[in-house]
């Protein structure tokens, strides 16, 4: 596992969103097959897709053979809701690239058979050969998409019923109103995460501290699902200085000094 700890969390989007055009455009040109990218929503990947668009503005990357497919949605509410996570990914970056609508994955969650809708996403995810890589937040108690505390570590796609203390942290979404919360979502499973080549994690800021300390410095549980990345061949988190308040200080010594290179040498991008 791979810890980066960036200075800053601009630097961390920009590092990280030069990381995501090299390895699109480093697979373009050995093969005609697209790139397939697994995607979050939440506040930990906005700034990583505002550099990506601008990556796309300045020509140096085209995202026409690129695939994605997003890690969760919520049951109920309409596609064009400011909070359902199809209007997100729009804002943040759909609307801003040139990547085709066909090839754009995001749960339904008005499917009229949700549990069909989940079945439907993971053979999906297989017919186009399985994820490239995937970029994910986690939440301060270390949950991953919809995978909160004692999520199995095995799990697939499916529909989740969200823990009150979740609703009640997304009503500050809804006009802290906590009625207008969901109550279900569906979700890619930690399985269904682990399964892709290459597996990064955003973690941004002191809030997130005790998670990464759990994940970073404690052995692998299901109630912190984000720790399965310790089992992943090809596992990185990206973080910042706020981040690793607790987390030893040999430890963030280690992985600073192991790492200095990559972090102070952003990879040119070609064009």
């Amino acid at each position: 596992m791979r810890i980066l700890i960036h200075k800053s969390s601009k630097k961390l989007n920009k590092w990280l969103a030069h990381h995501i055009v090299r390895k699109i455009k480093k697979a373009q040109n050995k093969s005609d097959k697209p790139y397939v990218l697994g995607l979050p929503t939440g506040s930990s990947p906005e700034g990583v897709y505002k550099e990506l668009v601008k990556l796309y503005k300045a020509g140096k990357i085209s995202f026409k053979n690129v695939i994605t497919f997003n890690m969760d949605e919520y049951v109920g509410i309409p596609e064009d809701h400011p909070q359902s996570y199809h209007y997100f990914m729009k804002y943040h970056l759909f609307d801003h690239i040139d990547i085709p609508k066909e090839n754009i994955h995001i749960l339904d969650g008005n499917a009229k058979d949700l549990k069909e809708e989940c079945k439907s996403f993971e053979n999906k995810i297989v017919a186009v050969g399985g994820i490239d890589l995937f970029l994910g937040g986690i939440g301060p108690d270390g949950h991953i998409a919809f995978n909160e505390p004692a999520s199995s570590l095995s799990s697939r796609t499916r529909v989740k019923t969200l823990t009150y203390d979740t609703i009640e942290a997304n009503s500050r979404f809804f006009d802290n109103d906590i009625s207008k919360v969901p109550t279900t979502a569906l979700t890619v499973g930690v399985g269904t995460v682990m399964d892709a080549r290459e597996l990064v994690i955003i973690i941004k800021g002191y809030k997130k501290a005790r998670a990464l300390q759990k994940v970073v410095e404690d052995g692998v549980n299901h109630m912190w699902t984000v720790s399965m990345l310790q089992l992943h061949r090809y596992g990185t988190i990206c973080c910042d200085d706020d981040s690793t308040m607790e987390l030893k200080v040999g430890t963030v010594k280690y992985f600073k000094d192991i790492e200095a290179k990559a972090i102070n040498n952003l990879p040119v991008i070609d064009i």
